[in-house]
């Protein structure tokens, strides 16, 4: 009830500086402890994946906390697990604004905001200063001026980083917004990264006495070839889990909307037929050999099941959070 309230009063506002108030905002309820009008403790129903135990399967998508700075406001709100980033190792503008398009016509969200964000030592810092002791996914990337042969030395700065503070640590390499990034995810380029990562993480695990998991999020603009490929890979390299997905570059479902047309990956409503079928590709795939974590277009309960029946593990939310609101992520776990 809140959120429709204030809602009309952030969309009149650019998008980006609406993003920044609500984090301010959520941060300063958080202050009030149990008066907080948004505070919403569930009773979900717990699971089990990749080894770790999450009070419900509601996840708060990568990219809205980019920095860490909200965990505990965010996780007010009743998620069963929290992702920030994507971080990278040096700290980066991003792309020059405006960046961060509302298509409101469709619910649909259209960004460029190219991996902005404090840098990695920035967010271990904030993550290390939350009292959040929930279900923690930190979302790593490469610098936009580190050359796509050299992307695997940033990957591993940022994990070795993160690692004792993460309950699982999440690889993208399907943004849109950074040039060559998702050439990644081709055959070579995707095992030679995984090779690299999987080594370090093992022994980062001898070090720290804790197998920190793995996870990859791939994008949605794939062919049925390159997800048998992405997923043969996964399963060789033993990772722990695999993401779908991120946003499209694709504008089905907007064609001539107000914004459509500017540059970048589009999410919400629109991505969800496309995002979901790549779950079930995925899932027929990889035959129960590891989670997937299904995220693009979950708009209520109905778009949470598809997912699930689809072959997901859990979901996770963030368009859908901003047209939607907090109520979201209750309608969602009372749901499910």
């Amino acid at each position: 009830m809140l959120y429709e309230l204030i809602r009309p009063a952030l969309f009149r506002l650019d998008p980006e500086t609406a993003h920044h108030l609500t984090l301010r905002g959520l941060k300063a309820l958080c202050r009030l402890g149990g008066w907080n009008p948004l505070r919403y403790s569930p009773k979900g129903r717990a699971r089990s994946v990749m080894g770790l135990s999450f009070p419900n399967p509601v996840g708060l998508a990568a990219g809205l906390d980019k920095n860490g700075e909200c965990l505990e406001g965010l996780a007010a709100l009743g998620f069963g697990f929290i992702e920030v980033g994507t971080v990278t190792p040096r700290p980066q503008p991003g792309n020059p604004a405006p960046r961060l398009f509302r298509v409101p016509e469709a619910e649909a969200i259209v960004n460029r905001m190219g991996f902005n964000n404090k840098g990695v030592d920035y967010l271990a810092q904030e993550i290390e200063r939350s009292r959040y002791r929930g279900v923690l996914g930190i979302n790593i990337g490469k610098n936009r001026d580190t050359p796509v042969e050299s992307a695997l030395d940033d990957y591993l700065e940022s994990l070795r980083k993160v690692y004792a503070l993460a309950s699982y640590v999440t690889v993208n390499i399907s943004s849109p917004n950074t040039p060559g990034l998702r050439t990644l995810q081709t055959r070579e380029n995707l095992a030679q990264l995984l090779a690299g990562l999987v080594a370090e993480r093992e022994s980062l695990a001898r070090q720290h006495g804790r197998r920190v998991p793995l996870a990859v999020k791939i994008a949605p603009d794939l062919e049925p070839r390159e997800i048998e490929e992405i997923a043969d890979a996964l399963v060789r390299f033993r990772l722990d889990a695999v993401i779908a997905t991120n946003t499209t570059a694709s504008r089905a479902g907007v064609e001539g909307l107000g914004h459509a047309g500017e540059a970048g990956g589009l999410s919400g409503r629109p991505l969800f037929e496309k995002s979901t079928e790549i779950v079930r590709r995925l899932s027929r795939a990889l035959q129960g050999k590891l989670p997937i974590i299904a995220c693009g277009g979950i708009f209520g309960v109905d778009d949470a099941r598809r997912k699930l029946d689809a072959g997901a593990d859990l979901v996770q939310i963030y368009t859908g959070l901003i047209y939607r609101g907090p109520a979201l992520v209750s309608e969602l776990v009372k749901g499910l």
